[in-house]
């Protein structure tokens, strides 16, 4: 592992705990030459072989990044933690992976992330779901606030209003 700082692959291993449910590795390392310390992690590297449908029907490989991308952009100046929007991230892709073998359609990935983030918090799953489900009228993005406000009050009552 090259070190960020002067680029050399001269470091030992300082600190090692189980991430992600056990699912990756992070690992802290000291540089032997310079002395920075810096955080790594591992994860198995599985050859994923899932393919993602578009709605224009274009078949692409599937990739965490958008998924992380779309999570971090609903969750833009929340106070939602990195480890909370990683875990989205996680189960999203426990669903996708327990679910399908070898296609998904985006709409569905987008089903999923929408059903995690409505756990989380009710200001990002609104703000996803607006992009995620291309509403074409006023009324139908009311509708669906409408929607969370009443699951959310026969969940948890004592829960503050999104509106």
């Amino acid at each position: 592992m090259l070190c960020p700082e002067c680029k050399l692959n001269n470091n030992k291993v300082i600190d090692s705990r189980l991430t992600e449910g056990g699912l990756a590795i992070r690992r802290r390392r000291q540089c032997l030459e310079c002395k920075r310390r810096f955080t790594t992690k591992e994860r198995l590297e599985e050859e994923l072989r899932l393919t993602v449908v578009k709605a224009s029907k274009q078949r692409v490989p599937y990739n965490r990044d958008n998924v992380v991308g779309g999570i971090e952009r609903a969750c833009y100046k929340l106070e939602i933690t990195e480890p909370q929007r990683q875990e989205v991230v996680d189960r999203v892709e426990e669903d996708l992976f327990a679910n399908h073998d070898r296609e998904v359609r985006s709409e569905q990935i987008g089903q999923y992330v929408g059903h995690h983030l409505r756990r989380l918090d009710q200001v990002a799953y609104v703000r996803f779901m607006s992009v995620h489900r291309k509403y074409q009228t006023v009324d139908e993005f009311v509708e669906e606030i409408r929607n969370v406000r009443v699951e959310v009050a026969q969940d948890s009552p004592s829960q503050q209003s999104l509106f």
